[in-house]
């Protein structure tokens, strides 16, 4: 890509950027869009213009972001949205403090150099623009290549300063949350696995009696895990009737306030989706449906309870410390009965996956991994030849027919900017559903674990396909007759190719912050689509909410696609310091959107007190340790006879995860008996504790508490009235 090519892609995405912020300031302050633009607020109780500031000043939205404390994130969006704000504040500082040092220092050395012919120079060897200001101008065995050095040990050690802060601060975050005197069910609870079944004792037997006879006096009741899978279908089909109806019952209303006769009664088909059959009134026949599945569920219910019990269960205890101790003790001497771990929320429960057996999870375990390595390898193939296309000289190659038409200048200069970085998000978006399958079937028991394990494998998946598939494809591409002819020159041109890419990534980076923030500042696709339901397809104030019901962070792809930036932006921060701007900009930009789509548009789906945090910081070191040892490959193929001193710092990258890893990582693991000790606010209402974590298909006032998840045989006396 040549440098005007770069500054079209630059100008547009800004302009891009420009254009979606007017039209946030001014469809934000409509009174209609509010449920779009405030829908945190909304949902709160709270008045979507409350603060203090006038709904006219397009910046309003600046200054409240700004503004803003990190106990405002935490009471608006939760603990998890706070700690991904540590993230996007220490990557920033990393950037921001490396480049105050490498930008004044590594330009004038790099412009000041010779210049150095590489494998991706001009028919003329002279390099384009942005190589003259990296380390690629500068000639082999130079001393100047003692600065890029020092600068690779500045960008490390900044980089350990801020992490090892970040933790702390992030433990201390998690520690105050956890010792909260508000109660929290799941602080009362651990999930019970790999229960081993006996004869002649019923499960639900089996479970009071162990933990009865451990925990004597914090012992209070548990629920045995039951295979949902019947009782939840007739549950779904009874809800989904109950929503028809309203529908129904809804445009019946509507009709009679226009003054229609009544028989325009909503009418429907008895066929699939509605759509065939014989026509009846559809009230009339969904109150029958309905008056049908109640009985139905209701003997569901109750075979489900005595029937399908499965090798699982969640205990109860009468305080949080006994839960806490239950949780990281170790109650069975055989590794495959009786694990114990503590319990999530109970909306994150995935009670499919509670009744896998211990080596049953470990083959699952390792058939992902290998799914996942092959999902990698196949996708090596396509960003491989988005690599090679990257310039159209490349894609001339290969299809002749189209040079007349990427001749023309305004053609050809939009294609060089835009197509494969377009092309590579795209490919980017098709993996995440897959990611997160894989992750659930692994046997994870919560939904904040499955994102953690998908989001882990998508990080890896983007730096060894984007990353290292761009920089390696790219290279090979352009220098394969050379390679040909010459195989003990790869490393050298694969080296020497880094630089090339830099343009890419500058882009690639640049579409990231201005066009993605501004789509998800000004929210035009969620406000397209919500007025489209409203007006065509919205009956009810539950289908309405529904239409603008916000969702929140994605963590399973924002954190990853945030982390290929980070691992993009170190590995070039020495190599092409001019990347570092870009850095600060992606990241300080996402810092001002985010934050304001924290407090007055994301909903958390759940709640894990910040565990994501030490599987960022490992990545976040995995992105260093490549950084490292790109520099050393690189400082070596520049044959400065100095590179071996770059060798202690990728060790020193591995001490380092493995002692913050040793210090903080199991406080995130297990609460900490000491966080757990703090005084509630007041008694623990254990009714209410346990009724929360009753899925919604097993709740019925026609079954007494007695028969919830009791097996009709047991003969296990309760402790109260419950256990």
């Amino acid at each position: 890509m040549d440098f005007s090519s770069f500054l079209t892609s630059l100008a547009t995405s800004f302009l891009l950027f420009v254009v979606l912020m007017v039209l946030f300031a001014w469809l934000s302050s409509k009174q209609g869009n509010a449920v779009v633009y405030y829908p945190n607020r909304i949902l709160r109780g709270m008045e979507p213009f409350e603060g203090g500031y006038a709904t006219r000043n397009p910046f309003a939205w600046i200054r409240e972001a700004m503004s803003s404390t990190e106990q405002d994130i935490i009471n608006m969006s939760g603990v998890d949205t706070a700690v991904y704000f540590v993230f996007l504040g220490t990557a920033l500082g990393i950037f921001v403090l490396s480049g105050m040092i490498l930008l004044p220092v590594l330009l004038p050395v790099a412009a000041t150099a010779k210049g150095s012919k590489v494998a991706n120079a001009t028919s003329e060897d002279t390099f384009h623009d942005f190589d003259r200001l990296g380390m690629g101008n500068v000639e082999e065995k130079s001393p100047r290549l003692w600065a890029f050095l020092i600068a690779t040990y500045w960008v490390s050690f900044v980089t350990y300063w801020l992490l090892s802060k970040a933790y702390l601060h992030v433990s201390r975050m998690r520690a105050n949350a956890l010792m909260s005197p508000e109660v929290k069910p799941e602080q009362f609870a651990v999930l019970v696995r790999d229960i081993p079944v006996s004869e002649g004792q019923s499960i639900k037997e089996q479970v009071d009696s162990y933990f009865k006879s451990i925990y004597p006096d914090t012992f209070y009741r548990s629920m045995v895990v039951t295979d949902n899978k019947e009782v939840n279908k007739i549950h779904d089909e009874l809800e989904g009737y109950k929503k028809k109806l309203a529908r129904a019952e809804a445009i019946l209303a509507e009709s009679k306030k226009l003054g229609k006769p009544e028989s325009t009664r909503p009418t429907t088909k008895t066929g699939c989706l509605g759509l065939v059959g014989k026509k009846v009134d559809s009230i009339e026949y969904f109150n029958e449906k309905i008056n049908e599945l109640i009985p139905k569920l209701e003997a569901e219910q109750k075979k489900t309870l005595r029937e399908k019990q499965q090798a699982a269960a969640v205990v109860f205890f009468t305080s949080r410390v006994a839960a806490a101790c239950a949780a990281q003790s170790l109650h069975a001497q055989m590794v495959d009965t009786w694990t114990v771990i503590d319990a999530p929320e109970a909306r994150q429960v995935l009670w499919s996956n509670l009744h896998i057996k211990y080596f049953g999870r470990q083959i699952r375990q390792y058939v992902v991994y290998v799914i996942v390595a092959m999902t990698i390898m196949f996708y090596m193939i396509p960003i491989g030849l988005i690599s090679a296309l990257t310039t159209l000289d490349n894609l001339k190659k290969l299809i002749p027919f189209i040079k007349p038409v990427v001749n023309i200048a305004a053609i050809k200069t939009v294609l060089e900017a835009y197509l494969p970085q377009i092309a590579l998000i795209v490919f980017l978006a098709m993996l995440p559903k897959l990611l997160l399958f894989l992750s659930k079937a692994e046997g994870i028991p919560s939904e904040g674990h499955v994102v953690r394990a998908a989001s882990g494998k998508y990080f890896y998946f983007t730096v060894l396909n984007v990353f290292i598939g761009v920089t390696i494809g790219g290279t090979l591409f352009t220098t394969f007759k050379t390679i040909e002819d010459d195989p003990d020159s790869i490393i050298t041109l694969l080296a020497n190719g880094l630089p090339g890419n830099a343009t890419f990534f500058l882009t690639y980076v640049a579409l990231k912050f201005f066009v993605g923030y501004g789509l998800t500042l000004s929210r035009v696709v969620p406000l397209i689509i919500f007025h489209i339901k409203r007006k065509y397809l919205c009956k009810t104030e539950a289908e309405l909410k529904e239409a603008w019901a916000p969702g929140d962070l994605g963590y399973a792809t924002r954190i990853p696609s945030d982390m290929l930036v980070v691992t993009i932006v170190l590995c070039y921060s020495v190599i092409t310091p001019l990347i570092l701007p870009f850095g600060v900009v992606y990241f300080g930009l996402g810092w001002l959107v985010l934050r304001n789509q924290a407090l007055k548009v994301l909903t958390p789906s759940y709640e894990t007190y910040g565990r994501m945090w030490p599987h960022i910081h490992t990545r976040f070191v995995a992105s260093l340790f490549l950084f490292q040892v790109t520099m050393f490959g690189y400082i070596g193929a520049k044959k400065f006879v100095y590179a071996p001193l770059l060798v202690p710092l990728p060790i020193i990258s591995l001490i380092f995860a493995y002692v913050c890893s040793k210090k903080f990582y199991r406080a995130f693991s297990n609460p900490a008996l000491e966080v757990a000790c703090h005084e509630l606010k007041e008694v623990p209402n254990m009714e209410a504790i346990f009724k929360s974590f009753v899925l919604a298909s097993l709740n019925s006032e026609k079954i007494s508490d007695e028969e919830h998840f009791e097996d009709a045989m047991s003969q296990v006396s309760r402790v109260g009235s419950f256990a």
